[in-house]
């Protein structure tokens, strides 16, 4: 390791413009390249502040050949480690709010350039940048997005993927409003996420939660091998530890307990044994956005005053979506839950954008007979025999193919 004294007079600039950066809380982003040091196969290094559990830390990010590993650090001792780095590689560069640093050693000469903001025009919009990023409910720059594909090498969002990162941000913003009570358990938060795929939203929730909770627990389940294989190693190079996949459904995968519930686009019933499945493990959030809702529009008889309308097969279709995820948001309801159903940005491949979110306000005895009553009603009024998650909660379900495709 170099000394101080051993450093030029614009490494040294540099230093204390990281130094300023970093006590000023102004640093957006040190970027360490053409590293030439001891550690194999390492490429480069890239550095921004992050409030992990309530704690500004310094978030360095090692990108390796084959793998990136993220390290953090204390404000405080942050300086020595970059003083270390800047020693062994070639190349750096410093964001700030206010200015841009770029250090480059040659064989000659260390040239140092600086270009500052100079009109207020552009320091506000540095400083709204700079908000807006702070905002994210996911970090760009965490490795996990890179293996999955949202993010290039540079931690830029790869243009075909803005939709999916646009819903990531907002299912994670969702999630966060809604588990705010969990960070007052004591026992690690368990999440399942029934029919995970290729897991984005699924690491997207690890990767929040271990940075507000001591131990999260997630659990991802998909029916497709290949791809439970696929998340796992995800993982495992994302050093998840606590990020699991299961090769099922709802059906073959029986946790012991879960604090959060969440089956995003789960076919046709399949959304009705995940419910169910929330509801009798007490979950303390449940999250759904249902899809394929079949069951009841070949039950459905048009009241006479209706059938003018719901002699469409579109209309018709509506309101048989409509009375199916009516009748789910009412069961949570009576069973204790606060439950609202609003539009969610479209997912990928799908114009299918509802959600059902409920919060579990207080444990029940019996289900609330006066909402029990609304649900009667609406049955009555279409004519309705069966909603597979009234029999599932009477103990009344006999077995069912959920295996079929949408």
């Amino acid at each position: 390791m170099q000394s101080e004294a051993s450093y030029s007079v614009q490494e040294q600039q540099f230093l204390d413009a990281v130094a300023q950066a970093l006590t000023s809380k102004q640093l957006q982003r040190l970027t360490l390249s053409q590293y030439q040091g001891d550690l194999v196969e390492l490429e480069k290094i890239t550095l921004r502040l992050l409030e992990v559990q309530q704690q500004t830390v310094i978030s360095a990010l090692y990108h390796y050949k084959n793998k990136d590993v993220t390290q953090n650090y204390a404000v405080d001792e942050a300086l020595s480690h970059i003083t270390l780095l800047l020693s062994q590689c070639k190349q750096a560069n410093l964001l700030t709010v206010d200015a841009e640093w770029q250090l480059k050693r040659t064989k000659k000469s260390v040239l140092l350039k600086c270009h500052k903001h100079k009109s207020s025009a552009q320091q506000t919009l540095a400083n709204q940048l700079h908000d807006r990023e702070k905002k994210r409910w996911v970090d760009q720059h965490s490795p996990f997005l890179h293996y999955l594909g949202v993010c290039d090498a540079e931690a830029k969002v790869i243009p075909s993927m803005a939709r999916k990162w646009k819903q990531i941000n907002k299912f994670v913003e969702i999630f966060a409003h809604a588990t705010d009570v969990l960070a007052e358990q004591s026992r690690a938060t368990h999440v399942v996420d029934f029919g995970s795929g290729k897991g984005y939203l699924t690491f997207a929730l690890y990767d929040y939660l271990q940075k507000r909770l001591y131990q999260p627990q997630v659990t991802g389940v998909e029916l497709n091998d290949k791809m439970v294989a696929f998340c796992q190693e995800v993982a495992a190079k994302s050093q998840f530890e606590h990020l699991q996949f299961f090769q099922g459904d709802v059906r073959s995968y029986e946790p012991e307990h879960l604090d959060v519930m969440i089956a995003l686009h789960a076919c046709d019933i399949a959304t009705d044994f995940a419910i169910h499945t929330g509801i009798r493990l007490g979950a303390s959030v449940i999250m759904c956005a249902p899809c394929c809702h079949k069951e009841l529009r070949p039950q459905m008889q048009s009241p006479t005053i209706l059938k003018p309308m719901l002699q469409f097969g579109i209309h018709a279709g509506q309101q048989a979506e409509m009375l199916t995820d009516t009748i789910r948001a009412l069961l949570l309801k009576a069973y204790g839950y606060e439950t609202k159903v609003f539009e969610f940005v479209a997912l990928e491949h799908t114009s299918k954008n509802k959600m059902i979110l409920a919060t579990k306000r207080k444990d029940m005895s019996a289900p609330d007979a006066d909402v029990i009553a609304q649900i009667q009603a609406l049955k009555q009024h279409y004519g309705i025999e069966q909603h597979s998650l009234e029999l599932l909660l009477n103990n009344q379900w006999q077995a069912h193919d959920l295996g079929k495709k949408c």
